[in-house]
């Protein structure tokens, strides 16, 4: 039997309960016991000083884009560093099932390193389930998970298609969703501000929530509007939620665009006021006030219906069309081009030989640099560059950030994926500072620095909160007989080191990370143990069904 002996250290248990001292022991994969500090030595055990330091529940992240990078290598240490043991993944787009017609399950998140074998690999994953399963051959430093992405399911029965879905298609989406939650999937995860899952209307998306519904999963979504139809957006997930019976997260919680600003207290009000109905809604967010996607979403989702957007801007007559829908746009579509402006959209992810020059520079100075406008500067580089085009978008309120943060209900996601920027080639430079610090940044800027938090209920949304509402048993708490995803950090050292100029820098002050009982993390290095599990959500066919949601407030927030 392996032994560690965690001595010395302030335990914060992931509940929201006040940090004590006390000594953690772990056998093999679980938490033996919480003992009171100073106790003696059991015999044989690997004794771990942590004076100092904080020993809590490993981080949980809800909103992971690891789908390429973990299979790559598992290790996920960008993530690993911050102290994440779990990450959820799903928002929009997953490699599986299979898509008829797509050359290969990764169109989004790219071939796991490049690696042209995943081509066929994933060609054959007729199911959801399939996906995962491959995960677990390579093997993960962190415990892993998804939802089924909306964009997949639609794809799936009617590709890139707009228009409302015939019966036959609806039944053939339902099959994809219900074979998912058989699987494991958590829910079902929507991103409707982009194409192909922007084309799904509400019924459509009540019909796929009713199969989520049945096995008692959530709904997941990036909502159709975080700008100014934020509060029409939230509406929306309120009533498809409402009609299904699934249950509701929104994903990174936002007010984009100064417009916005003002209704995020709205937004609050509206959900608080559902939940003291009996609700089941909860939320995520980062904590950056730039988002990240592609340089493409300056364009109206209509441009790219037939994933022919590139096409589209090679002819002029379309070409023509598209500009004047980004120079007046007309309601029906998020605008973010327009809601961050030039100076506040930055374009990282350029990787045309003659755009390189342009690394570090707002579209504004690019526009500039060209001699264009701002517009026709992004329609050249999407088409030069024939590929999405990651940018950042400086959209969202400080203010807004700390008020969100103040709500019990949310939790945090990075919305990003787990690299290893030592390994990152020219060309994969220039990301979101979200990927390394954002689980480390709550600890040094939202508790440390400005007190909007205790330590204690920080470690809660990252842990318990997430853990309760995913129903992630056994995990998200220094507990007896859960599973031993324990991690050790400096309250006073814990930093972010991620920039918006630099994202690619590792945070400090996380010293060790044990998942499922096996150390990942060693004074601050990555050890390349792979001991991550494959998590199921409630609905998987051949498991336990779901826990009974958590009741302790101390949990559920």
């Amino acid at each position: 039997m392996n032994r560690v002996w965690i001595t010395g250290g302030t335990v914060i248990d992931g509940s929201g309960a006040p940090g004590r001292p006390a000594d953690v022991l772990i056998e093999d994969d679980r938490i033996a016991r919480i003992a009171v500090a100073g106790g003696p030595v059991p015999d044989g055990a690997e004794v771990v000083d942590a004076a100092g330091m904080v020993v809590a529940p490993g981080f949980i992240d809800v909103m992971s884009h690891s789908v390429s990078t973990l299979l790559h290598d598992g290790l996920s240490v960008g993530k690993v560093t911050q102290g994440v043991s779990t990450e959820i993944m799903g928002e929009g787009w997953t490699p599986a099932p299979a898509v008829p017609g797509q050359p290969h399950g990764f169109p989004v998140h790219g071939l796991p390193g490049g690696d042209e074998a995943w081509v066929g690999r994933s060609r054959g994953w007729t199911r959801f389930g399939d996906w995962l399963a491959a995960q677990e051959a390579v093997g993960a430093a962190v415990n892993f998970g998804s939802f089924i992405g909306g964009a997949t399911v639609r794809e799936s029965a009617r590709g890139y298609a707009e228009g409302e879905s015939t019966p036959a298609q609806l039944a053939e989406m339902r099959r994809v969703v219900r074979e998912a939650m058989e699987d494991g999937a958590y829910g079902l995860a929507t991103a409707l501000i982009y194409p192909p899952g922007s084309y799904a209307g509400t019924d459509e998306l009540v019909a796929l929530c009713e199969e989520v519904a049945a096995f008692g999963g959530i709904y997941i979504t990036h909502m159709r509007s975080e700008g100014e139809a934020i509060l029409e957006g939230l509406e929306e997930a309120l009533e498809i939620t409402a009609r299904s019976g699934a249950r509701l997260h929104v994903y990174h919680l936002k007010a984009a665009g100064r417009p916005a600003w003002p209704k995020m207290p709205q937004v609050i009000d509206r959900v608080n006021a559902e939940r003291a109905a009996g609700r089941d809604i909860h939320a995520d967010l980062y904590l950056y006030t730039a988002g990240g996607t592609g340089l493409s979403s300056v364009t109206p989702p209509w441009a790219s219906e037939g994933n022919r957007l590139v096409e589209r801007l090679r002819d002029p007559a379309e070409r023509a069309r598209i500009r004047a829908a980004i120079l007046d746009p007309d309601g029906t579509w998020e605008p973010l081009g327009n809601l961050a402006g030039p100076e506040g959209i930055m374009p990282v992810g350029l990787k045309h030989p003659d755009h390189r020059a342009y690394r570090g520079l707002s579209l504004a100075q690019i526009a500039a640099q060209r001699g264009q406008d701002w517009i026709d500067a992004a329609l050249d580089l999407l088409e030069a560059e024939e590929q999405r085009v990651g940018s950042l978008y400086h959209l969202m309120s400080e203010d807004n950030i700390e008020l969100q943060l103040r709500q019990p209900w949310v939790m945090l996601g990075s919305d990003a994926a787990g690299s290893d920027p030592t390994l990152l080639t020219e060309d994969e430079l220039g990301g979101h500072p979200r990927s390394y610090g954002n689980f480390t940044r709550l600890l040094a800027v939202y508790v440390r620095e400005r007190g909007v938090l205790s330590l204690e209920e920080a470690v809660h949304r990252m842990t318990g909160l997430p853990a309760a509402h995913f129903r992630l048993e056994g995990r998200g708490l220094l507990k007896a007989d859960h599973f031993a995803d324990v991690v050790i950090f400096d309250p006073v050292n814990v930093r972010d080191h991620a920039t918006y100029a630099h994202a690619e820098q590792l945070s400090g002050g996380v010293r060790d990370l044990w998942v499922n009982g096996v150390r990942v993390l060693a004074g601050g290095t990555h050890t390349r143990a792979r001991p991550g599990r494959r998590l199921y959500g409630p609905g998987a066919a051949g498991r336990p069904g779901p826990s009974a949601p958590a009741t302790d407030a101390a949990q559920v927030g």
